[in-house]
């Protein structure tokens, strides 16, 4: 086999060769799902500076916050202290050591991105941060390694970039977003209620803020906010049993 004929084998989209309408195919299709990812969110433009700051930013905030996390962690309450009893009574450790919070701030993140690449990139970097320094602090501050703990969180962080995307979409305009929004409240009302086929209960206050901040960043209008947060919060009954973080 020539080199020439490797390389239209290797790689369908060549100009190479007889391969040029095979490739013009291509370029046409790619450029047909651009269309058609733009009709449904438009990226808004900027520098590569500025969208570099924001995300090494974000990777300080991410850094900033496992750090945070971890100092509750070990925070030994005192309720002599008012501001030890107001972390106690909000379960405040607790919380931060619960999915919701983190869910949240990575919609955000995502959402209020310029690009869905940007999307991707950055809560990734946030999280990482965070686990980094999750991990880190751990180590050094509480004296022991909590590697099996972190595996979890590891692996979110590396399939984080995957629902970034489809957050970032969900702010668009159509359906696919409308079904998007369905999956997202779906998966905050797991995280901020306790839910079970036939029951449902609070966790807490902090949780009731979550899940309507997270409802307030996923708003476009009226009927998509109701349909998304009716629908949504009905199917999180079917997903509880598969919910992996209860």
């Amino acid at each position: 086999m020539e080199a020439d004929d490797l390389g239209i084998w290797l790689n369908p989209c060549t100009k190479a060769g007889t391969e040029q309408a095979s490739y013009e195919g291509c370029k046409t299709v790619r450029e047909a799902i651009r269309e058609k990812l733009n009709r449904i969110r438009t990226p808004k433009p900027t520098t590569k500076k500025k969208a570099a700051i924001i995300t090494v930013s974000i990777f300080a905030f991410g850094i900033l916050l496992g750090c945070f996390s971890k100092w509750l962690d070990n925070l030994a309450l005192d309720n002599a202290v008012w501001w030890h009893r107001l972390f106690e009574s909000l379960d405040l450790g607790n919380f931060f050591s619960n999915l919701a919070i983190w869910l949240l701030a990575a919609l955000i993140i995502a959402v209020f991105s310029h690009s869905v690449q940007r999307a991707a990139l950055n809560v990734f970097c946030f999280f990482a941060g965070m686990c980094l320094a999750y991990h880190t602090y751990t180590v050094f501050f509480s004296g022991f390694d909590p590697m099996s703990y972190m595996m979890r969180w590891y692996a979110i962080t590396l399939l984080s970039p995957i629902p970034a995307t489809l957050c970032w979409y969900a702010k668009g305009a159509g359906v696919v977003p409308l079904i998007l929004d369905i999956g997202i409240i779906a998966a905050f009302s797991l995280s901020c209620f306790a839910i079970g086929f036939f029951y449902v209960s609070g966790k807490g206050i902090l949780y009731l803020f979550v899940f309507a901040g997270a409802a307030a960043v996923l708003y476009r209008d009226p009927k998509q906010s109701v349909l998304s947060l009716l629908i949504g919060f009905s199917l999180s009954f079917l997903f509880s049993p598969f919910w992996p973080f209860h």
